[in-house]
């Protein structure tokens, strides 16, 4: 039978560990670029948007389209680094392996 104390306290750990990465992940910094950076968006993981820096090169008043395609582009780039940060190896999920549940789940066949 396992000890219900130990299994609580690295359960704990492991939720401590756990919320740390995530504040870690909220706070950092990311990019996202379009237009060979022509529109480049900075943003934390925790999805707050920083700042837009548009290339005058990229404002054609004539195709305004183009430049809202490149703020989307932009946009869509950072969120999807911003969402690697929380899918990374550090939080793409538990490990249960280190932990030693006494035989609670199964003898594995």
């Amino acid at each position: 039978m396992p000890d219900m104390n130990a299994l609580l306290q690295q359960a704990q750990q492991m939720s401590e560990q756990l919320m740390a990465q995530q504040q870690e992940a909220a706070d950092t910094e990311v990019e996202g670029q379009a237009g060979g950076g022509a529109v480049t968006i900075r943003m934390t993981g925790g999805g707050e948007f920083l700042s837009v820096k548009i290339q005058p090169s990229a404002v054609d008043p004539d195709d305004v389209e183009m430049l809202e395609d490149l703020v989307l582009a932009a946009l869509n780039d950072a969120v999807a680094n911003a969402g690697q940060l929380v899918s990374g190896p550090d939080l793409g999920g538990l490990d249960l392996g280190g932990l030693d549940l006494g035989g609670l789940l199964g003898d594995g066949s």
